[in-house]
């Protein structure tokens, strides 16, 4: 304890607003308040570059207004270095572009910057670590996708935790900055300590463990934290 917070010297959660109860958001965010969630994750999604349609500009300007935590932004949508400015992005928050939605994804991430939010690229599953050679040096994080993009509730793709392993161990390698490492896709209690023991930094949350139907919102959010403390 410092100053009557807690300091937490694990890894930070970020709570995924598509599996929210809309009909309990107001509780929630206040609960997510008090067990100092590091960030909201908002999955954008187009129809396009996933088979799914989800949360939009206005649902994300709203969620400001009722909440002091920074969002995170999970765009995963085609050519988002053309609809950025579509998002109103605030310093501090942060915004992640797929390397597979994009030819210019540098831009993109630039443009974030720009901005004054931290740059994410993401990777699908079957995308190596190998294409964010170039890319380092524009980044403040790498989102790791455990699951193919599009659904909650889907199965962990087993290859991921090693590639979490292998991209820590390449990042200390090549360059002198911390570069954090996301995690989205069937972050289950188990699954989050594992992931957190090949060097994930930042969870995103969702139906498989702060979201469970059969726990208390609290109750779930303490529990992931102890598993990746």
């Amino acid at each position: 304890m410092q100053g009557g917070a807690v300091i937490y010297m694990g890894g930070k959660i970020a709570v995924s607003m598509m599996c929210a109860d809309i009909t309990k958001l107001v509780s929630a965010l206040e609960t997510f308040e008090r067990c100092e969630i590091e960030y909201l994750h908002i999955d954008v999604m187009d129809g396009v570059f996933v088979p799914n349609l989800q949360l939009g500009t206005d649902y994300i300007r709203q969620l400001r207004r009722c909440s002091r935590i920074p969002l995170d932004i999970h765009l995963m949508i085609t050519r988002p270095e053309d609809k950025l400015d579509w998002f109103d992005i605030r310093e501090g928050e942060s915004v992640s572009v797929h390397y597979e939605s994009s030819c210019h994804v540098q831009r993109a991430l630039s443009r974030i910057r720009q901005l004054g939010a931290k740059a994410v690229l993401a990777l699908n599953p079957a995308t190596p670590i190998s294409v964010l050679e170039d890319c380092l040096p524009d980044l403040d994080a790498v989102l790791i996708m455990t699951v193919n993009p599009g659904f909650a509730g889907q199965v962990l793709v087993p290859q991921a935790l090693g590639k979490i392993a292998r991209l820590k161990e390449w990042i200390s390698s090549l360059i002198g900055r911390d570069i954090e490492i996301a995690v989205d896709g069937n972050v289950s209690f188990e699954n989050a300590k594992k992931m957190r023991e090949m060097g994930a930094d930042i969870f995103v949350a969702g139906s498989s463990s702060v979201f469970m139907r059969d726990m208390a919102l609290e109750d779930a959010i303490t529990r992931l934290r102890e598993s990746i403390e």
